[in-house]
């Protein structure tokens, strides 16, 4: 019997409520118990976008491999969202945690409620810079470009920076 195809899917994390960086790696954790996580970007800590009368956010990415249809990977992120406390509220508003779908492989999907690659990636540094940490040859399906293009047009972001637990 063959095994079927794993996937490979990049879900960005971030947190800006409790004790943030317990808040990652708790999500981290509970992937885990249903994808195979390969790899974690750095913890970066970043300004909140969109609204900004809110506390600092810390972000990561990280590449899993799964069996999990892109489907099942989001009700599975939602579902470590409401694990760790997150409630419904406005867009961009603070969280516990987020765990957003970037990629999953080459697809190109738009539904009611999934839109892969992430619609707002290429637009955000705290998404790009640790993607490109630890997939910068990752091609864009839907530009063709690269990662590290796409974060290379951000610089040293002032917004964007490793964080360090003091």
């Amino acid at each position: 019997m063959r095994k079927a195809k794993l996937a490979i899917a990049y879900l960005g994390l971030g947190s800006n409520l409790g004790d943030r960086e317990q808040n990652l790696a708790q999500a981290l954790r509970l992937l885990s118990s249903e994808v195979t996580i390969d790899r974690v970007s750095s913890v970066y800590e970043t300004e909140p976008v969109g609204y900004g009368e809110q506390p600092l956010f810390l972000n990561a990415v990280c590449r899993v491999s799964t069996n999990l249809s892109p489907q099942e990977l989001l009700i599975l992120a939602k579902s470590i969202e409401a694990k760790l406390g997150r409630l419904p509220s406005f867009a961009n508003a603070s969280r516990p945690i987020d765990v957003d779908i970037l990629f999953y492989d080459d697809q190109l999907i738009e539904t009611q409620d999934l839109t892969i690659p992430h619609p707002r990636l290429v637009e955000r540094a705290f998404v790009l810079i640790p993607l490109a940490e630890i997939a910068p040859d990752l091609v864009h399906p839907g530009n063709g470009k690269s990662i590290a293009k796409l974060a290379s047009r951000f610089g040293e972001s002032n917004t964007v920076r490793k964080w360090h637990k003091n």
